[in-house]
């Protein structure tokens, strides 16, 4: 028995954990079991690494070591908590994953994506989502819905790198269209629910009996 593993991407501000968590409410109550998880963190020990990542008093981080914690957080949550899901024949729902590296640190920052890819294996043993759901929209119009005392490490930075993380994400979905799925996330939330749903039809699984 085998779970499904769905992924949220895209630039800061489009809805992201929201409809995440509004998707794991719909699918539990047509039966599904659902584990909803985060990246970075999901676990107690990535959780911890996420504190660093994320604490804007690392401006010193080099880009090595943020890829490299990245990794470090990722690998303990795909063996502590997703692999085991899976392996129940859950569905999980996470927001962020291994794609986010290659849009942040690779196009964003410009680190070499080939090398991010080998890390990403390792970190990951092979896992890949089968859905990649990619909440898009424009970079100021994200970064306008996110409240000053609300932004972290990363939302903190130049619009420049956050087009090119923005563009990085239009490559990956280019280069995949089989697993990715474009959202507009300016459309009002309830709209932008409703084509998650429309898009995940045919990749659940029967619903649970009972």
């Amino acid at each position: 028995m085998s779970g499904l593993f769905i992924t949220f991407e895209g630039p800061e501000g489009g809805g992201k954990s929201t409809q995440a968590r509004r998707l794991a409410a719909f699918l539990e109550a047509q039966g599904y079991e659902v584990v909803l998880t985060r990246e970075p963190g999901g676990t107690a020990i990535s959780d911890q690494i996420r504190r660093v990542l994320l604490d804007h008093t690392n401006r010193a981080m080099h880009p090595r070591t943020e890829v490299l914690l990245f990794q470090a957080s990722r690998a303990q949550h795909v063996e502590e908590l997703i692999r085991p899901a899976l392996a129940q024949g859950r569905i999980v729902l996470c927001d962020r994953f291994a794609d986010s590296t290659l849009a942040y640190q690779g196009y964003g920052r410009g680190e070499d994506v080939e090398e991010l890819r080998a890390l990403i294996a390792y970190a990951t043993g092979g896992l890949q989502p089968d859905v990649t759901l990619w909440l898009d929209l424009p970079v100021e119009a994200g970064l306008a819905r996110i409240r000053p005392d609300h932004r972290d490490r990363l939302d903190a930075e130049t619009l420049a790198f956050h087009r090119r993380v923005r563009e990085g994400y239009a490559r990956l979905a280019e280069a995949d269209p089989q697993r990715w799925v474009r959202i507009d996330a300016t459309a009002p939330a309830d709209d932008v629910q409703q084509a998650i749903r429309a898009a995940l039809q045919p990749h659940l699984p029967p619903r649970a009996a009972g």
